[in-house]
């Protein structure tokens, strides 16, 4: 059997950017999806703060050191820039994984600077 667990958190992402107009997604700073080993194109679940929206996409890697967060296509219409976001994936772990997995965790500021671990 496998388990679910948290891979992977950005805690109170900034949006930077949102373009309707777009084929889809969430663009992240190539250097802070990394941080957390998050791939380009793997699955995000998105909460966000300020409206109680929760959404699934995919992450793009934007310019790296920039700070952006960006909602793109669909996306754009369930926050707006100033927004405070949680992303996060998870993965499927065995039993023998599960017992010794520690979740990749930042904590970011209004600038999506890391101040800390979330």
């Amino acid at each position: 059997m496998f388990i679910t667990l948290l891979k992977s958190k950005l805690h109170r992402a900034c949006v930077t950017e949102a373009e309707l107009d777009y084929l889809g997604s969430i663009t992240i700073s190539a250097d802070l999806a990394r941080a957390v080993g998050l791939r380009e194109y793997e699955h995000v679940l998105v909460s966000n703060m300020n409206n109680g929206a929760r959404f699934e996409t995919y992450v793009i890697y934007g310019t790296e050191g920039r700070g952006v967060i960006g909602l793109n296509g669909a996306a754009a219409l369930m926050g707006k820039v100033g927004d405070r976001l949680t992303i996060m994936n998870f993965g499927h772990f065995s039993e023998a994984e599960a017992a010794v997995h520690q979740p990749q965790k930042i904590l970011l500021d209004e600038k999506n600077s890391i101040i800390g671990e979330a």
